[in-house]
């Protein structure tokens, strides 16, 4: 890997840290607050791409892992884990390699409208369809419970999604850190490999 790779995943890293000093919002029916750093999630994989998305989310979570207050209201450690919460913050590396994946395979077309469909895909579904579950199981409650409440919570995820797509949109015309996906029938750019 690249000194250039380690800076951008570091950044990435830095950038969630950081929307997580916007405080949190706890909703008095749920126990997950709804905080920035998906915005994080979406953005890394969007302009890193899968592989260096999902890295730069990897060491978000081994940074909370190891107790560093990155999380909204200085909290970390692996206590994190055990919370209602805890799953949606283990689905990050996995959602920013599922918006860089398909950000890739799309990378041909992109444009706002095509922007949102990884942003939708992984930066939401897959982060409900990894924490719902946990967090149904951690709150002792049902999935449809757990559903119920994560409605709450679609309307700011769907606003996360918009923004990280203008950000992508916007940094691929001015400096793209993305190298378009060569398939076998099309040769590379730069005819090496």
């Amino acid at each position: 890997m690249k000194t250039k790779d380690l800076v951008y995943i570091a950044l990435f890293a830095a950038i969630v840290v950081a929307l997580g000093l916007f405080p949190a919002i706890e909703l008095p029916f749920s126990k997950v607050p709804i905080t920035a750093q998906s915005l994080g999630v979406m953005l890394a994989g969007s302009i890193l791409g899968w592989r260096r998305g999902g890295l730069a989310l990897l060491v978000f979570v081994l940074l909370v892992a190891v107790g560093l207050p990155v999380l909204p209201g200085g909290r970390g450690g692996m206590g994190i884990f055990f919370l209602p919460s805890g799953g949606f913050v283990l689905s990050w590396p996995l959602a920013a390699v599922v918006v860089g994946y398909l950000t890739e395979r799309l990378w041909g077309r992109y444009n706002l409208a095509v922007a949102l469909v990884p942003n939708l895909v992984g930066g939401v579904l897959v982060v409900y369809a990894i924490g719902l579950p946990f967090m149904a199981a951690v709150a002792n409650i049902s999935l449809g419970q757990a559903f119920t409440i994560m409605w709450a919570f679609v309307p700011g995820d769907v606003a996360k999604c918009v923004l990280a797509a203008l950000a992508a949109v916007a940094v691929r015309r001015t400096h793209p850190l993305l190298a378009p996906v060569a398939t076998a029938s099309s040769p590379s750019r730069s005819g090496t490999r």
